[in-house]
């Protein structure tokens, strides 16, 4: 085997971490993210204030800075519960750091969305006894997907791509391995691996341009 191939070999492996990472802040991000939006909805005006502070602050402080304070804070306050040792630990930091930006980015998604239903179809669901629940999931539900739907594309792209900070506190991603081959002189890995993220983010760009056009019924 030659050099080139063991390269690919090993730059295919630390994307798998960029792909987990990915995943694993999808899958915990999404939902939370509408948990959000509903504390930022809600008329008790501390909780209110409180979850839209929260939101603030994370939507307005680099994720690189919070990965930072997320795996090395438990340290520096004395924390007793801090992150398992090695590489489970920096991943564990990283996915938790990420899915708390994410679902807030995602919380602000959804209450537009959300929001911008007209309030007849609310007050009509309720005409026709419909409880709220009911009025949500039945009626507005998938008319908020259909407005989301490129919002959320757009950040789902974004989180491709900015898996690869993961780096600052030392999961070896892609981009981290390429580097670690650029400081010996070889400067095309680190061009390569942005072969591997276009062809992610094309597959999404394919499943979302999908989505969008099953959802075209819904004519806003």
């Amino acid at each position: 085997m030659n050099q080139a191939s063991v390269i690919i070999s090993r730059l295919s492996e630390s994307f798998l971490i960029n792909c987990r990472l990915f995943a694993l802040t999808l899958l915990f991000s999404l939902p939370l993210g509408l948990l959000i939006a509903f504390g930022s909805m809600s008329r008790f005006k501390p909780v209110r204030w409180l979850i839209r502070t929260f939101v603030w602050v994370i939507r307005g402080t680099p994720l690189m800075l919070q990965l930072i304070v997320m795996f090395y804070g438990p340290g520096l306050l004395g924390m007793s519960i801090t992150w398992p040792n090695g590489d489970v630990g920096r991943f564990t930091a990283a996915t938790v750091a990420f899915v708390i930006n994410y679902a807030c980015y995602y919380s602000e998604i959804y209450r537009g969305g959300i929001e911008s239903i007209p309030k007849g179809q609310y007050e009509a669901g309720q005409v026709l006894g419909m409880t709220k629940a009911q009025i949500f999931f039945k009626v507005t539900l998938l008319q908020v997907v259909k407005r989301i739907i490129p919002p959320v594309g757009n950040e789902v792209m974004s989180l491709v791509k900015d898996t690869s900070l993961a780096r600052i506190i030392a999961n070896k991603e892609i981009i981290m391995m390429a580097g670690e081959y650029s400081s010996k002189g070889l400067i095309w890995p680190l061009f390569a691996t942005g072969i591997y993220f276009l062809i992610l983010i094309g597959a999404l760009t394919i499943l979302f341009d999908y989505l969008e056009k099953r959802l075209s019924y819904f004519r806003t």
